[in-house]
C-alpha cells in the first residue's frame, strides 16, 4: 500500500528553493550568482509587508536600499506642487530603489503600494558589510548594478531624444 505521507514528504527534497531566492534570481543586480552566493544574499535581505496606499518611501526621504516585489504592486511617482505624476507601475519580480545602494542622497521619487504587497529589501549597510566579508561577491553585485544603471540611463536618453524631436 502506498503511503501519502512518505510520498509527499520527500518530493522535491533537494530542489526546494525559498521564495526569496527565487525573487533574487529574477533581478539583474544578482545575475550570474551561484546558488551559494544567492543563499548568502538571502540572509542579508529583509521582508517587509505593505497595505494598499502605504508608502514604501516618500520623495526626498533618506535612502536606504533597493526593494524587490515578491507579491503585490508598487507605483513610483513624483509629487510636485501637489500634483502626482506616476513614473512607473511595478509588479511581482520588478525592483526599484537600487541607486540607494550606491549613495546616501535623498530619494528622487516616491514609492507607494497599490495593493497589499510583500517586498524584499536589500540595504546599503548590508552591502557594505558584504564588501568587507566577501569582496568577490560584492564586486559581482556592483558590476551588475552598474550595468542596470547604464541601461536605464541609455533608455532615459532615448526617451529624452525622442521627446525633443517632437
Amino acid at each position: 500500500m502506498k503511503s501519502p505521507f512518505w510520498s509527499n514528504l520527500f518530493r522535491n527534497w533537494n530542489s526546494q528553493e525559498s521564495e526569496k531566492v527565487t525573487a533574487l534570481r529574477q533581478v539583474p543586480v544578482f545575475n550570474n550568482l551561484s546558488d551559494k552566493e544567492l543563499d548568502e544574499i538571502e540572509k542579508l535581505t529583509h521582508e517587509r509587508k505593505y497595505q494598499a496606499g502605504e508608502h514604501v518611501f516618500k520623495n526626498k526621504a533618506p535612502s536606504e536600499g533597493m526593494f524587490i516585489i515578491i507579491s503585490g504592486s508598487v507605483e513610483i511617482y513624483l509629487d510636485s506642487d501637489g500634483s502626482k505624476k506616476v513614473l512607473a507601475e511595478l509588479k511581482e519580480q520588478d525592483f526599484f530603489g537600487e541607486i540607494a545602494l550606491l549613495d546616501t542622497e535623498p530619494r528622487s521619487a516616491g514609492a507607494v503600494a497599490t495593493a497589499p504587497s510583500t517586498l524584499l529589501g536589500f540595504f546599503r549597510p548590508d552591502l557594505l558589510s558584504l564588501m568587507e566579508r566577501n569582496p568577490a561577491l560584492s564586486s559581482k553585485i556592483l558590476t551588475n548594478l552598474g550595468a542596470v544603471l547604464a541601461e536605464r540611463l541609455r533608455k532615459t536618453n532615448q526617451l529624452l531624444a525622442a521627446k525633443s524631436d517632437n
